[in-house]
């Protein structure tokens, strides 16, 4: 482990996973409850590691800790090409996801001894296969998790690589053991479970996604629903990846990331903080013309918000908090 816990990043390791942890540098709202840590795991596709997808989005307006966890093991291939069709490729994939889940924790338990976080609900968050992990992690109930927002997750892998198979006329070479794992992570049969956990939960999907499409994604927001879970959607105008190729290394943010960061920032805000003494005096001052709004999939009027533009429609945002920007990790 490594670093400053003031206002530097920490790099350290956790349960055999690389991570880097965020420190909770918000000047406008600090923590309002228990909840003192989020969790987020990157995907197989861009960004695929916990110092990219740190990068992408760092969350930098939520006053606690958010610590970016490497899946564990190396992707052989993005879930949108060719690669998900092979036999190892899925077999990957489904480890990846499964053994996050199972990690998690011995995880949480070294990352809170690392940076002396005690003992509390948390937060999670991924995105694509990390998302899938997140949703796995909260329908086993291995931790107490008081609140989650998956971008992009893969809901069924098997669905995925179909879609890839009609792109490129290819056919799937899953052995009978791959299929079955793949079949055993299709989040809509796990609904019940994570619905019971009555945590809110907000599904990001993006409308030129043709790994995760959008109706993937309010279809798994319905299916909570009906078991009772407390879920919400938002869509943005996007493809799956939040980075540019390979996406293992940070870089500055695509405009995508960008919108998401926002929409995830604002999600947390919402429900784990409380405006910074003298907070709303300054957003005050800076007046209407304080911030502009940015370009996002959702077509309802936007509204300001504790420094951030937001759907006037709901608790969905629509784009980035004028927070900060995130830490250089």
């Amino acid at each position: 482990m490594s670093g400053d816990h003031t206002n530097r990043p920490v790099h350290g390791t956790a349960a055999g996973d690389v991570y880097v942890a965020l420190p909770p540098t918000a000047v406008d709202a600090t923590a309002s409850g228990p909840t003192r840590l989020i969790v987020v795991w990157p995907g197989f596709d861009p960004p695929r590691t916990a110092s990219a997808l740190a990068t992408a989005i760092p969350m930098t307006g939520v006053p606690v800790w958010r610590v970016y966890l490497d899946l564990p093991g190396r992707s052989p291939g993005g879930l949108g090409s060719g690669a998900i069709l092979e036999t190892e490729s899925i077999e990957a994939y489904c480890a990846a996801v499964e053994n996050a889940a199972r990690r998690l924790p011995d995880a949480l338990a070294q990352i809170r001894r690392d940076l002396d976080i005690p003992d509390g609900p948390v937060g999670l968050a991924g995105f694509s296969a990390g998302g899938a992990a997140a949703l796995l992690a909260l329908a086993h109930g291995a931790v107490p998790v008081s609140i989650a927002a998956l971008v992009a997750p893969v809901v069924a892998p098997a669905r995925a690589a179909r879609a890839v198979e009609k792109r490129s006329g290819s056919e799937r070479l899953w052995s009978e053991h791959a299929a079955a794992l793949a079949d055993r992570l299709d989040l809509g049969t796990l609904a019940a479970d994570i619905a019971g956990r009555d945590v809110p939960v907000l599904l990001v999907g993006g409308a030129k996604d043709r790994v995760v499409p959008a109706r993937e994604i309010t279809a798994l927001r319905d299916e909570l629903r009906r078991h009772g879970g407390r879920a919400e959607s938002t869509t943005f105008r996007m493809g799956h990846a939040l980075a540019a190729e390979p996406g293992t290394e940070p870089r500055p943010p695509i405009t995508e990331a960008v919108r998401v960061d926002g929409a995830l920032t604002d999600w947390f805000r919402d429900r784990l903080a409380t405006p910074a003494p003298g907070a709303a005096a300054q957003a005050a001052q800076a007046g209407p013309d304080g911030g502009s709004a940015e370009a996002t999939g959702d077509t309802q009027p936007m509204e300001r918000r504790h420094g951030s533009w937001s759907s006037g429609a709901g608790n969905i945002p629509g784009a980035r908090t004028g927070a900060g920007l995130g830490h250089g990790v």
